[in-house]
């Protein structure tokens, strides 16, 4: 897929990871909808990135909401073969805390998030590209997950986020090989630790015991390597079922 082809629509695609990968599609002239639930912060984007890019308010939650999402924003880009899910919450909260158990509405709130928006976000962009005419291979589309290390090494206080993006990474293969048919491929990527939102207000001693933790380069992700990464993905066809790990080797502790 030549990124100047791509018609993406970008969940959380108002900040962070979301927005770095908008920001670099657009560059390579591709087409991109960012589709999130931060209306000033997304229309503000939308602007910034020009006329190749436009804002839908979009709950990844909301089953119906999503698809007539994805369906006005294949109308407005003249189609859709890219889905990339950016949207997330860290849910971060431990089990037995000290004002007693976790409830259980925290643990279903980032599951519904983190898991249950990625799978409406797949499914309804899935049933659009199906549609498409083949391209190389018979290539019809690109469905991009992003999980976390969290997935496999999860600290504690992050059982509910874990279980989450350890729930996208399992439903990525037998995703793949099923949307195999109509020429769709599904790919995870689980960052390690990046400068985000989500961690941009940690104090500056935190921060540098997070990037002391990362072997090598000893820093914090930049959001630019993840769109490295997701433009990786788009372009090389042979690239799917699989989960990559983009995270300076590190292995994270108990806590």
């Amino acid at each position: 897929m030549q990124l100047v082809d791509v018609r993406a629509a970008i969940t959380g695609g108002a900040s962070g990871l979301g927005y770095a990968v908008a920001e670099r599609l657009v560059r390579e002239g591709a087409r991109v909808a960012l589709l999130d639930v931060q209306d000033e912060r997304g229309a503000a984007a939308a602007t910034a990135l020009g006329a190749q890019a436009h804002y839908q308010r979009t709950d990844v939650t909301d089953e119906a909401g999503v698809a007539a999402s994805l369906a006005a924003a294949a109308e407005a880009m003249g189609g859709l073969n890219a889905v990339i899910n950016c949207a997330g919450i860290l849910g971060a909260g431990r089990v037995l805390g000290k004002q007693g158990p976790m409830p259980l509405s925290q643990f279903e709130t980032t599951i519904r998030v983190n898991l249950v928006g990625s799978f409406n976000v797949a499914k309804a962009g899935a049933a659009l590209m199906q549609g498409r005419e083949a391209g190389p291979d018979g290539e019809r589309g690109v469905i991009v997950h992003t999980a976390s290390v969290a997935a496999f090494e999860g600290q504690i206080g992050q059982a509910a986020y874990s279980a989450s993006k350890g729930g996208i990474v399992g439903m990525t293969l037998p995703m793949a090989r099923e949307l195999a048919r109509v020429g769709v491929r599904v790919v995870t990527i689980a960052p390690g630790i990046f400068m985000t939102p989500m961690a941009g207000g940690m104090p500056p001693e935190v921060k540098a015991s997070l990037e002391a933790m990362v072997p090598f380069p000893s820093r914090l992700g930049d959001p630019a390597e993840f769109a490295d990464a997701v433009c990786f993905v788009l372009q090389n066809r042979y690239m799917n079922g699989t989960t990559l790990r983009l995270d300076g080797a590190v292995r994270m502790q108990p806590k």
